[in-house]
């Protein structure tokens, strides 16, 4: 028979894991920076969750209950692990491929250089969207733009207001993103829905976001921009084969995004046609990726296995490209995997013990509207981005804190994903002691307070979430 204790934790007991959580998070960023990835925030979550086990442990639980809670969690994850796997796959396979050097040489093309804040930051987006990550647009692409910009003489904190306002818009939407599954995986969407009903508010934000620069950059020459681009699109024609008929890839994978096939089997279909055209198109770079070890089909066979599940960096003439132009495959997700699970063992703790079903119902309790709980989500996502100096936990923690209230307000999972990367991924990169803020501002060579007023695509998303639930625009209930 359970126990009165067991059934109700108080209050203060519920969230003093939450605050050992911070705390910790607080000590572990200021000493391991933007390294905290690669371990030590894993390390945190266990902390964490053993502190949480005890107290729960003084409620009245016994370990085989917080272990059944633990099992529960990560097996609600397994999903979402699955897709982070192939999602490695699909990113070298179509770096391999030609598709996203591809995306990125005709990018460059078609843009009009003649306003040069508004293209920087459209260039950005398609790089973004192509790499899945606003690290690498902003270490790669970002860098020569910043060069151009200042060669312009236009100010430097609005130069990378328009290359991180383009990166972080390109990695929201852009399937290959680790926190584009993330907020999924910790909400209970699933990837494709997730990006279907992001992009309601994204696209909005963005649009917004490019008027401004156009706005800005009305008075401004930068007929200068062609001749760097043509440097970019020379370095990427030095180790691929580039032709539209790659953008067929990419396209069979929307066309089934459109036919709303799962997004485990459509991502592996991607993954098995960027391999295919890898062969048939980017042979050579297959072999030169195996080491030419064998002198005939097994080199391929090796090359396009490698691009698979391992580290891949294609040499050019240019380094800052090379780093663009590399692929971590299956075996560069490892480290968010880590963090998924290490995240869902805390969950586990916290959902099971009964701590977030307290903390869950003193926010009910405050909240009583749909726009309240989408406000609260928000206002939570920029508080663990303040204190625990992680985009990452600013999606995992809010995400697990708000799922069931979501759920008993009838509200899909898709509204709770939306919000968490509104408010949680897009604002990271405004603090200069998170590891976002932090990172950009030493790749750019820009201070975060420099760039933040100029950070539109930033700043207006979080707003847009939050309008988009006080005028009930486009919120999804769940369905019976």
């Amino acid at each position: 028979m359970v126990s009165k204790r067991k059934i109700n934790p108080t209050f203060l007991q519920s969230i003093l894991p939450l605050i050992f959580l911070v705390v910790l998070l607080a000590i572990n960023v200021s000493i391991f920076k933007r390294d905290s990835l690669s371990g030590s925030i894993q390390i945190v979550l266990f902390l964490s969750s053993a502190f949480a086990t005890i107290i729960s442990f003084t409620v009245g639980f016994s370990w085989n209950e917080i272990q059944e809670g633990i099992v529960k969690s990560i097996k609600s994850a397994l999903p979402s692990i699955l897709i982070l796997f192939l999602v490695g796959s699909l990113a070298g396979s179509w770096m391999v491929s030609g598709v996203v050097p591809a995306m990125i040489y005709y990018g460059i093309k078609i843009l009009n250089p003649e306003i040069f804040l508004l293209a920087a930051c459209v260039i950005c987006v398609i790089v973004s969207m192509a790499t899945g990550s606003s690290w690498t647009t902003s270490a790669t692409i970002g860098i020569a733009l910043i060069g151009i910009g200042k060669a312009l003489d236009i100010s430097e904190g609005v130069i990378a207001g328009a290359i991180l306002s383009g990166a972080y818009f390109g990695d929201k939407m852009s399937p290959l993103s680790d926190t584009t599954n993330l907020a999924p995986a910790v909400s209970g969407s699933d990837l494709f829905s997730h990006i279907r009903y992001l992009s309601l508010t994204a696209i909005p934000s963005i649009i917004i976001c490019l008027l401004i620069f156009t706005f800005i950059g009305l008075n401004l020459n930068s007929g200068q921009v062609v001749d760097n681009s043509i440097n970019i699109s020379l370095i990427i024609e030095e180790k691929f084969f580039i032709s539209p008929i790659l953008f067929l890839v990419p396209l069979a994978v929307i066309f089934m995004i459109y036919k709303k096939i799962k997004a485990a089997p459509a991502l592996f279909i991607g993954v098995i046609l960027g391999s295919l055209f890898a062969l048939i198109f980017q042979s050579e770079l297959l072999v030169e990726i195996s080491g030419n070890t064998y002198g005939d089909w097994r080199d391929l066979f090796v090359g396009s296995m490698i691009s698979l599940y391992g580290s891949v960096n294609i040499l050019t003439s240019d380094d800052m490209f090379t780093e663009l132009l590399s692929s971590g495959g299956m075996s560069g997700m490892l480290d968010t995997i880590w963090l998924v699970i290490s995240a869902m063992i805390f969950g586990g703790v916290m959902e099971s013990s009964g701590f977030l079903k307290k903390i869950s119902t003193v926010i009910l309790s405050k909240v009583s509207s749909h726009a309240s709980i989408v406000s609260s989500t928000a206002g939570t996502c920029i508080f663990f981005n303040l204190t625990a100096s992680d985009q990452y936990l600013s999606i995992v923690i809010p995400g697990k804190m708000y799922s069931k209230i979501y759920k008993e307000k009838g509200l899909a999972p898709e509204n709770l994903s939306r919000t968490l990367e509104d408010s949680g991924t897009v604002t990271s990169v405004l603090v200069p002691w998170n590891t976002c803020g932090a990172y950009h501002a030493s790749v750019l060579n820009v201070p975060t307070i420099t760039y933040l007023p100029f950070c539109f695509f930033s700043l207006i998303s979080p707003i847009m979430t939050i309008i988009f639930a006080f005028l009930k625009i486009k919120i999804k209930k769940l369905t019976s």
